[in-house]
């Protein structure tokens, strides 16, 4: 059985010598894992469903994860999850890809569409797309990951004549996990991800 730890970014673990400290001892104890949570912004007041107070501190995924990749070297790194319709796809298939290249394929990527309407709103992003947003970004992202000329025609993402380097280090990008408890999440888990 793999173990992963999660939380790696947030609380306590937010203070840097307390990540590295949770990340080397969590490496050395044989974790499979260290995984990320997500919210750029927490409502306040505190609503259902969100799990965390709003004065929560929370490192940006990729940013903790770059940082925990520094001083560890084989335990891999997983966002769980990033919300992918609240980012714009092409910047984000750029962060993944250059984490999952310097750390050299340790990178699994946990998505999920979202579920606090407050954040979607603060961040200016149509809460009600981010199903579709979520279905269309999978796609872009894996084109820009394997694809030598990529090229994307879509409803929120278009792009070709382009070239976005350095690929990921693992052959199709990093493993995709899906969060999430909808019949919508279950679907993608099946048809665009690698685990649930």
């Amino acid at each position: 059985m793999k173990y992963g730890l999660f939380g790696i970014n947030t609380g306590l673990c937010a203070e840097p010598s307390t990540m590295i400290q949770v990340a080397k001892s969590a490496e050395a104890a044989g974790f499979e894992s260290l995984w990320t949570g997500e919210h750029v912004v927490l409502p306040d007041p505190q609503v259902a469903p969100s799990p965390a107070a709003p004065l929560t501190p929370m490192v940006h995924p990729s940013t903790a994860l770059a940082f925990v990749a520094g001083v560890t070297q084989q335990i891999k790194l997983g966002t769980g999850i990033t919300l992918l319709a609240q980012r714009n796809a092409v910047v984000l298939a750029k962060e993944m890809a250059s984490l999952d290249h310097l750390s050299q394929g340790r990178l699994i990527f946990g998505i999920g569409a979202g579920y606090l309407k407050a954040e979607f709103d603060a961040l200016g992003v149509n809460f009600d797309e981010r199903g579709a947003r979520t279905d269309e970004y999978i796609l872009a992202m894996r084109e820009l990951w394997t694809s030598d000329q990529p090229r994307f025609s879509g409803r929120f993402v278009n792009f070709e004549g382009i070239q976005s380097r350095p690929q990921p280090f693992q052959p199709g990008g990093p493993p995709i996990v899906l969060g999430g408890a909808s019949q919508a999440a279950f679907r993608r888990a099946v048809t665009q991800a690698q685990g649930w």
